[in-house]
């Protein structure tokens, strides 16, 4: 039924925002510049495994009524639930960090660097405030607004991916032959890098509270069967969405900078009179891109267009994953310490800590230190992946806890 799907829809969507966020779109447009098409086999294993992942933490919340943060409350001791409590905050610190610095890179560009990248970095103090009025609206206006977002990346990459056209064969050839013929280990980074970046840690926790929000009579096993089953089509469908737009960055980047030197960018960049052609020294070293720099080679060589396209599917991935992050920190500190703080003052505690080391970067650092910042996040992410999937896998294969739903493995 198409109705009671769109009755579920909603939660999954703002769930995928987490495979769109800043740090991702850097991971995809690096390991395309990398490794070219080589390792799209990886990014698509990651988002199965994600899609997975992200299946067993909605049947978590529709099967027990409670979201993962308060099943880890009921189920472990003081001193575990702290430390889990503690590196769920970090994940969730470090992915408001590249929120704010893929906004300040957006905002920098889309100015043509008249607002300096601190000034970028103050102005995202206001999503604070716009997302706080839009959430008095209700959780179902908040999600047709991120669906836009998501239709504006959507669009804006996809414009990227038509004007470049990559080679379709070899975009074939990445997705299904498992294989990095002459990959180094910048390459293997990369891989890494991938991983870290698709499969976000407190996205599990912010799924299995999302579908508390729509009403299941959990003592139907029919009705929860009927609602574990919409809840995981709309989940395929999300981040299917999500893994497109993932794919449109990384065969960009594939096609058109792949083994580039910054000599070949610096001598297109300065026949098209650009502004930034300084960022290239005119050298035979291999081209290194990141978020800001992807920008400008897009504009370099296939116009200002381009660039400015590209800054705004930048903005709205750094503007949507701010709600994910809020939302998430909410939920897991109501779940493992049983604090009830307002929406305004969650958003405010993590938004400062954020913003305070992005701004001292941004003041006193250049890009390039701002990027760096981008590439240890997703590090960070990846340490941080045990921490939500080890609650995940297990409390889900438990009988005590998921009843007649409990995984066979």
């Amino acid at each position: 039924s198409f109705r009671k799907l769109w009755a579920f829809t909603g939660p999954g969507f703002l769930m995928s925002i987490a495979y769109l966020d800043p740090g991702n779109i850097e991971s995809d447009l690096q390991s395309g510049a990398i490794a070219g098409f080589k390792l799209l086999w990886v990014l698509m294993l990651a988002t199965i495994i994600g899609l997975l992942l992200q299946r067993l933490a909605a049947r978590l919340g529709v099967v027990t009524g409670l979201h993962l943060a308060e099943v880890c409350n009921r189920q472990y001791q003081k001193f575990p639930r702290i430390i889990l409590w503690l590196m769920v905050e970090l994940a969730i610190i470090g992915s408001d960090m590249q929120e704010v610095i893929g906004s300040a890179i957006a905002i920098n560009l889309l100015s043509v660097g008249k607002i300096p990248l601190w000034g970028g970095v103050l102005i995202t103090i206001a999503d604070t405030f716009v997302f706080l009025f839009l959430d008095k609206y209700g959780l179902r206006k908040l999600e047709a607004f991120f669906g836009l977002l998501i239709t504006i990346m959507a669009l804006t990459f996809g414009y990227e991916y038509i004007t470049v056209k990559p080679n379709q064969e070899k975009l074939l050839q990445g997705l299904f032959i498992p294989y990095c013929r002459d990959c180094g280990t910048p390459q293997l980074e990369q891989a890494v890098g991938i991983v870290g970046a698709v499969i976000m840690p407190h996205n599990m926790y912010l799924h299995s509270a999302l579908v508390k929000s729509r009403q299941v009579n959990r003592a139907d096993k029919r009705e929860v069967r009927e609602a574990n089953k919409y809840f995981f089509i709309e989940s395929c469908i999300a981040l299917f969405v999500s893994f497109i737009i993932n794919i449109f960055v990384v065969t960009v980047f594939a096609e058109a900078f792949f083994n580039k030197t910054n000599a070949n960018v610096s001598e297109v960049c300065a026949n098209s009179s650009s502004p930034h052609s300084s960022l290239f020294p005119n050298n035979s070293e291999t081209l290194e891109v990141d978020i800001y720099k992807g920008g400008v080679v897009l504009g370099c060589y296939f116009g200002p267009a381009a660039l400015y396209i590209w800054a705004i599917g930048i903005l709205a991935a750094g503007q949507s994953s701010t709600m994910t992050g809020t939302y998430s920190g909410q939920f897991v500190m109501e779940g493992f310490l049983n604090l009830r703080w307002s929406r305004f003052a969650r958003v405010l505690l993590t938004r400062s800590i954020a913003v305070t080391p992005t701004l001292f970067v941004a003041i006193f650092q250049d890009v390039e230190h701002l990027t760096g910042m981008n590439d240890f996040l997703n590090v960070l992410m990846s340490l941080q992946l045990p921490f939500a999937l080890i609650p995940v896998l297990t409390f889900t294969s438990l009988p005590s806890v998921m009843h007649d739903f409990a995984n066979g493995l």
